[in-house]
């Protein structure tokens, strides 16, 4: 059983077939797929997945924060499966999305948090750029 596999049981989810072709594509995915990559990944390992079950699964795994949902300007959700705390970097030329971690940065965050009066409990970055280009 996967990781993500055991999570879900420990939430409850009931494991169907279709289930686990889905969380076997997202544990796999080097990218952050959209619901369509998923379908069409889902599809190679089982020809019955339909797109509604990839939709259902993607947003059941949502509400039960086992993956996060995406939108980084594009017009269309991209899926990551949620476990190291990171931050993302998307590339406006080839949409590409750099995954990084800055211990600088996480420290810049609460401290600005708690300057304000807040304990920081949760937050989100999108960084977007264009590649420099070499003279």
């Amino acid at each position: 059983m996967s990781d993500l596999e055991q999570r879900c049981a420990e939430a409850g989810l009931k494991m169907t077939g279709q289930r686990r072709v889905i969380l076997k594509v997202l544990g796999n995915a080097e990218d952050h797929p959209s619901v369509e990559s998923v379908y069409e990944r889902a599809r190679e390992l089982d020809s019955s997945i339909s797109i509604a079950t990839v939709y259902r699964t993607l947003s059941l795994l949502g509400e039960l924060d086992l993956v996060i949902r995406h939108e980084f300007q594009e017009g269309h959700s991209r899926y990551e499966v949620n476990s190291d705390h990171h931050h993302h970097l998307v590339d406006l030329e080839t949409g590409e999305v750099v995954e990084f971690q800055n211990d600088e940065l996480e420290a810049l965050k609460e401290k600005i948090a708690r300057d304000l009066g807040y304990d920081l409990v949760d937050h989100r970055l999108e960084l977007y750029g264009k590649r420099i280009k070499k003279k």
